[in-house]
């Protein structure tokens, strides 16, 4: 990479920049407010605001019917992209904590998109195996130490054309780094692996961008 082009991804992510961006975003209604206020009290991870809004623009870009969500947490995007689907159109998600499917059944019964959402419970890697639908779009946030492990089967699950689009690839600035925290080493180590395996993935054409927390974004050939 050439200066010239560190210096533009620099200024691309300086915290002054990231707030002017967020001003520019919509006031979040009741629910959306409410449930950002949990998660940050609770610390409980949910997507990036920017890192939302270009997966919903994309969801609506795209026309999904289809999409499957890897890791539910409380229902914080699921809800939001329910919201942006076709009357027909279905999210699909995943989510093996018993205490977040608690609280996303809750939030979601709030929403008015529950018959839009079906929820799997369970552990990933046990669960895809037995799907049968091929999806417009795969959104991957779940255990990063699965990261590797759920990537060849969530290409086998899109169809041609979909989008494989996968949260924390940046892992709060821990994948660039020269040196890492004690319990962010292996961790790192997972999502390096899984960034040079996503961007070398024979059946994709793949970028990750410095969006939120790092966002991959694989278009499946």
């Amino acid at each position: 990479m050439s200066g010239k082009t560190k210096e533009s991804v620099n200024r691309i992510v300086k915290p002054n920049q990231i707030d002017y961006l967020l001003s520019l975003l919509n006031e979040d209604d009741e629910l959306i407010f409410e449930m950002e206020s949990f998660a940050h009290k609770n610390k409980i991870p949910i997507l990036d605001k920017l890192s939302l809004q270009f997966l919903l623009t994309l969801t609506k870009s795209k026309q999904v019917e289809n999409i499957l969500e890897i890791g539910m947490a409380i229902g914080y995007s699921t809800i939001q992209i329910a919201g942006v689907l076709s009357p027909s159109a279905k999210v699909e998600a995943i989510e093996k904590s018993e205490n977040n499917l608690q609280l996303a059944e809750k939030f979601i019964s709030k929403s008015g998109s529950k018959n839009k959402i079906v929820i799997y419970k369970g552990d990933a890697l046990h669960i895809l195996p037995t799907l049968q639908t091929k999806y417009d779009l795969i959104f991957l946030d779940a255990d990063k130490e699965d990261y590797e492990s759920i990537l060849n089967q969530s290409v086998g699950l899109l169809k041609s054309n979909g989008v494989l689009f996968v949260d924390n690839l940046l892992w709060h600035g821990h994948t660039a780094a020269s040196r890492v925290p004690s319990k962010y080493k292996k961790s790192t180590e997972q999502i390096r692996k899984f960034n040079r395996l996503f961007m070398s993935h024979p059946e994709l054409s793949s970028t990750i961008l410095t969006v939120g927390d790092g966002i991959g974004f694989g278009v499946k050939k």
